[in-house]
């Protein structure tokens, strides 16, 4: 078992920018159902700056007890994990500390989550402002970014236990 580290230095919260949350569902080549994404990134939109905003992100997802850079962490068995993921009424809501956001998650992807009783959390430092809110993302775009080597090795990695209420 590991223990969370510390991170060290200071941030505001206005260096984060937006943060955005987005979702999909696919199935993976030896599962026998889909398994539901979550991926929260930012604009880069924050006060200083798209670099200090990266730095900003990468110390609050380490106090948080996520390892960026890291292996794939799994919240429900690593109680330092301060993320939580809330399922309810169509959608799926992230907190942190420093950060909450919403998903309006479609039907397969609640399905999805509802049937693994988990979401991989996958938590970008890199930021994506081509990914802005009310535009459609093409899945050939969010591929690009999910899938690209600096973003994947720069995130924290996550298996998320949904929460409902009731």
């Amino acid at each position: 078992m590991t223990t969370p580290q510390t991170s060290t230095g200071t941030f505001s919260p206005a260096q984060l920018g937006t943060q955005i949350l987005i979702g999909w569902s696919s199935r993976q080549p030896d599962a026998d159902q889909d398994t539901a994404y979550l991926l929260s990134y930012s604009l880069g939109d924050g006060q200083d700056g798209p670099e200090a905003g990266r730095e900003a992100l990468r110390i609050a997802l380490e106090r948080a007890g996520l390892q960026v850079g890291g292996p794939i962490q799994d919240a429900a068995e690593a109680p330092g994990i301060q993320a939580k993921l809330l399922v309810q009424a169509g959608q799926a809501v992230l907190t942190m500390p420093h950060l909450k956001a919403q998903y309006p998650a479609p039907p397969e992807w609640l399905a999805a989550a509802l049937a693994q009783g988990q979401v991989y959390g996958m938590f970008a430092t890199a930021p994506w402002p081509e990914a802005v809110p009310g535009q459609p993302v093409s899945e050939d775009q969010l591929r690009a970014f999910a899938a690209n080597e600096e973003v994947v090795r720069t995130a924290a990695h996550c298996l998320l236990p949904v929460r409902s209420l009731g």
